[in-house]
């Protein structure tokens, strides 16, 4: 079956099959970042932005994406022009091996549009689904309150 949607900004139509995950047809198009982990939507290295909500994509079946707009780390920034949040987990140290970063990456970004000044609370509960074994979370923490201190930002510029 064919589903049209927007994947980082650009409209296309792929085709899927009817039991397909949306993390199984991103990664077949080369969406990397979309990491496989539990496939149980436990650990959240799968996390993308379906309709400004951030979701596992290993549990929503890829037909359901028809007509969704869809956002993955690969829309955000790129390493010469890393997006503010790329950038303030790199600042705060919060990046090691990488595996689940995308995911919090994008969990975080929900949480600031949504509330671009969060309580320590909200962004705890924000990251609640986005597990790392690697960093720990303070350092997480801590670029999100440099980028609620800081203000809103442009994509791509440091502060």
């Amino acid at each position: 079956m064919k589903i049209n949607f927007l994947l980082n900004g650009e409209k296309q139509a792929w085709e899927v099959a009817p039991g397909e995950t949306l993390l199984e047809v991103l990664r077949r198009h080369g969406m990397h970042g979309v990491k496989e982990g539990c496939r149980t939507g436990d650990c959240g290295a799968c996390t993308v932005i379906v309709n400004g909500r951030n979701v596992n994509a290993c549990l929503i079946l890829a037909p359901r994406a028809d007509g969704a707009e869809i956002t993955t780390i690969e829309g955000l920034g790129t390493p010469a022009h890393p997006h503010p949040i790329q950038q303030a987990y790199v600042e705060a140290g919060a990046v090691q091996c990488g595996y689940c970063i995308p995911g919090s990456i994008l969990s975080t970004k929900v949480l600031l549009d949504r509330n671009p000044a969060p309580r320590e609370e909200e962004i705890r509960k924000a990251l609640d689904g986005n597990l790392c074994r690697c960093t720990g979370y303070i350092t997480r923490f801590e670029a999100i309150a440099s980028l609620t201190r800081r203000g809103p930002r442009k994509k791509g510029k440091k502060a």
